[in-house]
């Protein structure tokens, strides 16, 4: 497997956002950037010596709003892992509990000239707002119903790894469409990669003209998982729910929950997948979330340490080559 530091040499030509907003506007060869350098992560990160210096002297905040494990663990992780140094900073500890605004906190933020922001926030666009006040680079680490990019590039490592490719797949996503950040930048990769992508959720959790996503929408869940190479279960976002959206958890769970009969739908050889954190027996049965042979939830989380690598390692080289002292 390539290092990192042979892909690096011709990669910050090739990735010409000084943020990482959304995958939507990204290019495929910017997407396959990230993956090749990830790919390469992965090695070195289950290396015995894991830790580089790629980002020594260089800071990064993990400024969260909503509360997290994976997400800020593994970016924590992946600072450090490249030699940085991280803070770690929620809500609940910070000034906004005291009415401060967001654009308050950027400012702060951006005098203490902090080199990569990773934030997470409740509301859609929230960090692009963000971005707009700050002269670091900005990760979006979550904001609303929008986006989360490094979600969907992980699970698109974590596919090819195991498939050799993303082109020409066909992946279902089964679940809360309507509330998720997460479905929509798989939708927004896989479209871009050449997959064939749909979506499952019962008409109070599909989103209205979903089509125009680019997707094809299914209310029937063994209908939509038929000959499936890929199946990407989602949460009940139930913190983003004003109202009644299914009748009940275990109504839900019959009808669109994964188990091993609805599974039999999709390929023989189709691969499991979750963002987590999982509700068993809600939007996926114990037994074919555990199943080692075809389930890649454990990869998934393996896989977010290497994509969150890649992306401080090009973020922070975009942001030398955007200084105003860098040679023309």
């Amino acid at each position: 497997m390539t290092s990192p530091s042979l892909v690096r040499p011709d990669s910050v030509g090739r990735f010409r956002h000084r943020h990482l907003l959304g995958i939507e506007g990204l290019s495929p060869d910017e997407i396959t950037l990230l993956l090749d350098l990830s790919d390469a992560y992965v090695e070195q990160n289950r290396a015995p010596e894991k830790k580089g210096s790629l980002l020594r002297g260089r800071t990064v905040i993990n400024l969260f709003f909503e509360n997290s494990t994976r997400t800020r663990t593994s970016f924590e992780l992946a600072g450090k892992r490249l030699g940085g140094d991280v803070i770690n900073m929620s809500a609940e500890a910070s000034s906004v509990k005291k009415g401060e605004t967001l654009i308050d906190t950027a400012m702060a933020l951006n005098a203490m000239l902090a080199d990569v922001l990773v934030v997470r926030h409740p509301d859609s666009g929230a960090v692009k707002l963000l971005s707009e006040k700050v002269n670091c680079a900005v990760i979006n680490g979550g904001d609303g119903t929008h986006e989360h990019p490094t979600q969907a590039l992980l699970d698109a490592l974590a596919i090819r790894r195991r498939k050799g490719r993303l082109q020409g797949l066909t992946v279902a996503i089964c679940g809360d469409i309507l509330h998720s950040r997460v479905a929509r930048s798989n939708i927004h990769l896989l479209n871009a990669m050449g997959a064939r992508v749909r979506v499952i959720a019962p008409p109070t959790l599909m989103p209205a003209a979903v089509d125009r996503l680019g997707v094809e929408a299914f209310h029937d869940m063994k209908a939509g998982l038929k000959d499936c190479d890929i199946v990407m279960m989602l949460r009940l976002q139930t913190e983003r729910m004003q109202g009644n959206f299914v009748p009940s958890v275990r109504e839900y769970f019959h009808f669109y929950g994964l188990d091993y009969e609805k599974l039999a739908c999709a390929k023989p050889d189709a691969l499991i997948m979750h963002p987590g954190p999982m509700n068993r027996g809600v939007e996926i049965d114990s037994e074919v979330a555990d199943d080692i042979d075809r389930s890649l939830i454990r990869e998934q989380v393996e896989m977010g340490v290497a994509v969150r690598m890649a992306c401080l390692d090009v973020l922070t080289r975009m942001a030398v080559v955007n200084a105003p002292w860098a040679p023309a």
